[in-house]
C-alpha cells in the first residue's frame, strides 16, 4: 500500500493592527488568508486599532476576532508570538502607525505587536509593514529606514491607479496583494500588470 502523501506544512501568519488609519487593510487580510489551506493567522490589535477597525469599518470586537485563527491580548508578552521558538511565516502591520514604527525601529518591545515585530526581525523572517501617515517628518523617515536596515520591508498602501480600480474594494484589494506577495501566499484578488502594447500612445 502507497505511503500518504505527506501534508503541507502549516503557515503561520502574524496580522497585527495598529492604530494607524487603514484598518481595512487588516481586515482585508484577514478575510483572505482565512479561506486559504495550509494557513493559520495569529491576530494581535493593539487599543488605538480596535478603536479604529469600529470607527473605520464598523466592526466590533467579535467580529474581527472571527476572521482569526487565534488571538492574542496586545498585552500579553507571554503569549505563544512573544518567542522566536513559534514556527511563524511572516508577519504583517497592517496599518503600522508612526508610534508602532517607532517602537520597532528602535526594538522597544513595550507590547505583544512590537515584541512580536521584534521577534521577526531577530528571527529574520519576513516582517512587512503598511505604514500609514502623511506628509512624513525627519523621525518617520529615519524610522522606515531603520527598520529597513533591520530587514523588514515598509510597504505603504498606494493606489495602482495604472490598473484603472473602479471601486474602493479594488483599491484596497491591490495594496492587500502586494502583501501577500511580498510574504509568498499565492491569490487572485487582484489583476496583475500585462503591460501596454507596443504602439500605445
Amino acid at each position: 500500500m502507497a505511503e500518504p502523501e505527506p501534508s503541507p506544512p502549516l503557515r503561520r501568519i502574524i496580522i497585527a493592527i495598529s492604530g494607524a488609519s487603514g484598518a481595512v487593510y487588516g481586515a482585508r487580510l484577514l478575510q483572505v488568508l482565512q479561506g486559504l489551506p495550509g494557513v493559520e493567522t495569529h491576530l494581535v490589535v493593539s487599543d488605538a486599532g480596535w478603536r479604529n477597525l469600529h470607527h473605520e469599518l464598523d466592526m466590533d470586537r467579535p467580529a474581527v476576532e472571527a476572521l482569526a485563527h487565534r488571538v492574542h491580548d496586545v498585552n500579553n508578552v507571554g503569549a505563544a508570538i512573544a518567542s522566536g521558538s513559534f514556527d511563524c511565516h511572516a508577519m504583517v502591520v497592517a496599518p503600522c502607525s508612526m508610534r508602532t514604527l517607532a517602537a520597532i525601529a528602535h526594538g522597544l518591545g513595550d507590547n505583544l505587536l512590537t515584541r512580536a515585530a521584534d521577534v521577526a526581525l531577530k528571527e529574520r523572517r519576513r516582517l512587512v509593514l503598511m505604514v500609514r501617515e502623511s506628509p512624513l517628518h525627519l523621525a518617520h523617515l529615519r524610522n522606515m529606514v531603520a527598520v529597513t536596515e533591520m530587514g523588514a520591508i515598509v510597504c505603504p498602501p498606494v493606489p495602482a491607479f495604472y490598473l484603472r480600480p473602479t471601486t474602493l474594494g479594488e483599491v484596497v484589494d491591490t495594496s492587500v496583494a502586494r502583501v501577500l506577495d511580498l510574504i509568498g501566499v499565492a491569490h487572485q484578488i487582484a489583476p496583475r500588470w500585462q503591460g501596454l502594447e507596443s504602439n500605445a500612445p
